[in-house]
């Protein structure tokens, strides 16, 4: 008896442990339906909720965690649902769905290669697996699209990377690292607001991302914002202190910053030279900050016409357009440049495209005032042929006269060759007609003006120079050059 009551004991003990696990089971299939109800609904939280509960009543299914982790897949947490998944194949290596969803989780991820081996593993168990054939091959593709750009970006074709990572993220739409090194490229490619977003949707998710912090403090450098840029990258360091990208970046930010400051101090002072070399010096620090070394050379082309080195200058204002097509004080000074260089062509072009550019009354007046310029520079140059400035006084255009009509008089030149004595006529004529312009007040206004003299029956096609060589020397008699 007491044999068998010790049995029924053990009897006792053990029947509701067997009938607690199938109802777990069964209670755990039923939450399982539901869930898989919802998910059909694409209710995926819901779904979430209830596979969770399934798990909870029976841990050891694997397709609990598989239809979990599918749902997490569907909510784009891919991370977590990797941890599903391969949990399912831990408790169930055969479960060829519980392979592919890792596999795509982490293809998703951006692990090309640990997805290559989930998918050949669910190949191995289901060779003719048309899923797992087609996630294989875009995992292979992903590999290769990284590789490419791990290429290009050393050789700085940017825009390849860009195409790259673009494919490589209709496969893994998840990959943070990719989605980096595009945005990246696009900052050195000054795409910026475009490379601003992608980093921005990063640090949403999170925060603490030290390769997003850095592409938005290099975005910031890159469009001149240098003091905001140096904030991002000494945040980029406080979460990783060995980002070298971002050490680097804030390095060259400070020391862009000091050294333009630096020259602009010193051009203040009017110590050119040194603002000269100050400037040189910050144009070396990064040749890929385009928009600060824009300014740069602008500047140091302005320091270049203050030292009247035009010819620099226009060189400088040049490469700052080149760097920046839209820098409009660029343009404006080497107007200015080419206008006291007398290239009035090229000064009219540049007023040209500032003025389309900003329509101001300033730069119509300065447009207007090149155009008239480039207008009397194809006429003669009366000043030039008497030789004087165009401030010249009347008694320095008399002593000018004076000098080039004796200069260039026939009678001078009697003994030369007929081919020499055709080009002093033609000179000794040009000084009369310059002359008779710049010392008489009324044309001379005209002329410096830019109006035509043949409006008011000032044509000097039948001007004769020697009327105005006698009426200057007094008349016959007043000049010889046999006396002299």
């Amino acid at each position: 008896m007491a044999a068998a009551a010790e049995c029924d004991v053990v009897m006792a003990a053990t029947d509701p442990e067997l009938l607690d696990d199938e109802e777990a089971k069964r209670e755990a299939e039923t939450f399982k339906e539901q869930g898989n109800a919802y998910y059909a609904k694409k209710d995926y939280n819901e779904a979430y909720n209830y596979y969770t509960k399934a798990i909870d009543m029976c841990p050891k299914n694997a397709s609990y965690y598989g239809n979990r982790a599918a749902t997490l897949m569907m909510l784009g947490r891919f991370r977590e649902a990797l941890g599903d998944a391969q949990q399912s194949v831990r408790l169930d290596d055969s479960f060829v769905r519980g392979h592919l969803r890792e596999g795509k989780c982490h293809l998703s991820l951006g692990n090309a290669m640990a997805a290559c081996r989930s998918f050949q593993r669910a190949l191995e168990l289901d060779h003719k697996n048309a899923q797992a054939q087609q996630e294989f091959k875009n995992a292979n593709a992903v590999m290769e699209y990284e590789k490419i750009a791990e290429t290009d970006f050393e050789k700085r074709d940017f825009r390849k990377v860009v195409f790259c990572m673009d494919r490589a993220l209709e496969f893994a739409p998840a990959c943070h690292r990719f989605k980096i090194l595009k945005a990246e490229c696009l900052a050195m490619l000054g795409r910026y607001p475009e490379a601003q977003s992608v980093a921005s949707d990063i640090l949403r998710m999170d925060s603490t991302n030290a390769d997003a912090l850095y592409v938005r403090g290099l975005c910031l450098y890159y469009e001149d914002c240098i003091e905001k840029a140096v904030q991002f990258f000494v945040q980029a360091l406080r979460m990783a202190p060995d980002h070298e990208k971002a050490c680097i970046a804030c390095r060259n930010a400070k020391a862009l910053k000091a050294k333009k400051e630096d020259g602009n101090k010193a051009f203040k002072e009017g110590n050119y030279k040194l603002a000269y070399e100050l400037y040189t010096e910050a144009l070396g620090i990064d040749p890929n900050n385009i928009k600060t070394n824009a300014k740069l050379y602008c500047n140091r082309g302005t320091v270049n016409s203050k030292l009247r080195k035009l010819d620099d200058a226009i060189e400088d204002c040049t490469n700052a357009v080149k760097l920046d097509d839209t820098y409009i004080k660029a343009y404006l000074r080497r107007a200015q440049c080419y206008m006291d260089t007398e290239q009035y062509e090229e000064a009219v072009r540049d007023y040209e495209k500032v003025y389309q550019t900003e329509k101001t009354k300033e730069h119509k007046q300065l447009l207007k005032n090149a155009q008239l310029e480039l207008k009397k520079s194809k006429r003669k140059d009366y000043y030039k042929i008497l030789g004087v400035d165009k401030n010249a006084s009347e008694d320095e255009i008399k002593k000018a006269y004076r000098k080039r009509a004796l200069m260039h008089h026939p009678d001078r030149h009697s003994g030369a060759s007929a081919e020499v004595q055709k080009e002093e006529e033609k000179k000794f004529k040009e000084v009369g007609e310059a002359f008779t312009i710049l010392s008489d007040p009324k044309k001379k206004t005209r002329y410096d003006s830019g109006q035509d003299l043949d409006e008011e029956g000032m044509n000097m096609g039948d001007f004769d120079p020697n009327n105005i060589f006698k009426a200057f020397f007094g008349g016959p008699g007043g000049f010889s050059f046999e006396g002299r």
